[in-house]
């Protein structure tokens, strides 16, 4: 079962309906976490949403608690609010890109996906990583071909994974491959 934690954003039913593709899914409010569902999930998932990964105290907590125990997903806040649990520095962009497509690259670092692959994505995000960004075992998997900025990150030791850009959004081409890759690891 994959549990997601709604951060209240428009988003977060579309990427419950992709993840329900591929398993059972339950979602609940990132004030009204259950427990019991929280404990019995193989996967937990952190939503888009609205501020700042700062806002979400209790998902930093969850986030420490399962980190290695359970795989975890993060989508734009959530890939913010993972990252921002590990010690990383969010901050505005110069752009905001809302409801924007742009290409991303592939590196080597990627064990998920084929480096120097290159596709479209569809962002909605005014907040970014600061880099430079380390963390033991996090890789930049991903950069926007343009900026440069991080995209996506992996964690194969402890299973954590996340998205800068939404895989759900219809702007992104092949979404369903990415989460898909993931959730078989």
């Amino acid at each position: 079962m994959i549990y997601v934690i709604d951060h209240k954003d428009s988003f977060t039913h579309n990427v419950v309906h992709q993840l329900s593709l591929f398993d059972k899914v339950e979602c609940d409010d990132f004030s009204k976490i259950n427990k019991s569902k929280l404990n019995k999930a193989s996967t937990i998932v952190f939503s888009p949403g609205p501020g700042s990964p700062k806002n979400y105290p209790l998902s930093s907590k969850i986030y420490k608690q399962f980190k290695g125990k359970k795989k975890i997903i993060g989508i734009c806040l959530g890939f913010q609010q993972i990252l921002f649990s590990e010690g990383a520095s969010i901050i505005e962009q110069n752009k905001i890109y809302h409801g924007f497509q742009s290409e991303v690259l592939v590196n080597k670092s990627s064990k998920l996906f084929i480096a120097g692959n290159k596709f479209k994505v569809g962002r909605y995000h005014s907040l970014k990583l600061k880099e430079p960004f380390n963390a033991e075992n996090f890789d930049i998997t991903m950069r926007c071909v343009i900026s440069g900025a991080a995209m996506s990150f992996e964690n194969n030791v402890d299973k954590i994974y996340g998205f800068q850009f939404h895989p759900e959004s219809f702007l992104t081409i092949n979404g369903k491959i990415l989460i898909k890759k993931i959730l078989s690891t």
